[in-house]
């Protein structure tokens, strides 16, 4: 359930509310958007009143009840109005939204040495990427395959990040992990396959840095959804949603098949922040350009592309890596795309 107040409210007005739903059980959460305060109730709410609440203040100006079963990460929580996850990179604050450029976060799937990690950092950073994405943990289907280097790999993502000023985003797998990559990483990724680890959920949704929620791959919108739900919950209000391809009947010609029509459908449901993943969804580099840019016709917010400075001694994830000559120019063709809908970098963005 939402109260909507009118333009112009009182601040003090706004803090009787709180504290008288408080008295009752319940949770308020204050939501400022651009022309409205909109406080969000959380708790037992299906036996009040909207006509009472109404009553409540002559500030309030519509009382509404979230039918979704994702309270938080509905759009209709906020209004309508879309949120935005600003993350503060050496480089400066990078902001995810519906209303903002997009995003792109590039490298490779693993972070094999020193050197292949502060040289794609750098390359990509140079080609406009704002994120370096590189995984010290990895989840393999085959206990056999390579795991990451772990902790160790950490120390070099923090490397690759003092030489490039790029924001790192790394994926946690156990929550015995959590505060070691949350104090290298700006972004917490959790994967695909951890995507109802609900244990893991609640921890990442009780620390401070934003949350990266991949798509399970057989997960259904609404379990996506409820996954955020989690998060939020638990109190982290920075998640930005991440489709990576589905498993579906045909995985002959494609790793995944890239759902670019949860796009719009997210961008109706939930007020979360979007990112696109080209190279999981499709598993082959020479499709991932035209993934890429059709994902940001389709409205995504961000993109993230694996990018390997040599893709055929990958120790993981090869196949639908780009070379770091292949994601320049990747970048060149995106900006056209981003240009024209006036969602790239240094467009004038549209409101």
């Amino acid at each position: 359930m939402i109260i909507v107040m009118q333009s112009g409210a009182p601040e003090t007005e706004i803090d009787r509310l709180d504290a008288e739903l408080q008295s009752w059980g319940l949770k308020p959460e204050k939501i400022v958007g651009r022309y409205k305060v909109v406080i969000g109730l959380v708790g037992e709410t299906a036996d009040l009143d909207p006509l009472q609440l109404q009553e409540m203040s002559p500030w309030i100006e519509q009382v509404l009840r979230v039918e979704a079963p994702f309270k938080r990460a509905s759009r209709q929580f906020r209004h309508g109005e879309a949120s935005e996850v600003r993350v503060t990179t050496p480089d400066g604050e990078v902001i995810f939204g519906e209303h903002q450029p997009i995003i792109t976060i590039a490298g490779p799937c693993s972070v094999e040495n020193e050197d292949m990690i502060v040289e794609t950092a750098k390359r990509v950073k140079a080609a406009g990427a704002k994120f370096l994405r590189g995984g010290a943990y990895k989840p393999r289907t085959s206990p056999y395959a390579f795991q990451g280097h772990g902790e160790s790999a950490l120390d070099l993502l923090a490397k690759a990040r003092e030489a490039s000023g790029l924001g790192i985003i790394t994926e946690v797998m156990d929550a015995a992990d959590l505060e070691r990559i949350a104090a290298v990483a700006d972004v917490v990724q959790v994967g695909a396959r951890n995507m109802q680890n609900f244990a893991l959920l609640k921890k990442v949704g009780a620390q401070d840095k934003p949350v990266l929620l991949k798509r399970g791959m057989s997960a259904t919108i609404e379990e996506w959804l409820m996954a955020a739900e989690y998060v939020l919950a638990a109190g982290n209000p920075n998640v930005i949603l991440c489709e990576r391809g589905i498993r579906t009947f045909d995985s002959r010609y494609t790793r995944n098949t890239l759902d670019l029509s949860a796009i719009p459908v997210l961008r109706s449901l939930t007020h979360l922040p979007i990112t696109v993943d080209p190279s999981h969804g499709t598993g082959w580099s020479s499709y991932v350009p035209a993934m890429a840019k059709a994902a940001i016709a389709a409205g995504t917010d961000a993109l993230m592309i694996e990018v390997h400075p040599n893709p055929q001694k990958a120790l993981s994830d090869g196949p639908q890596s780009l070379t770091p000559d292949a994601f320049d120019n990747l970048m060149q063709e995106l900006a056209v795309v981003g240009n024209a809908i006036g969602r790239w970098q240094n467009a004038p963005v549209f409101a």
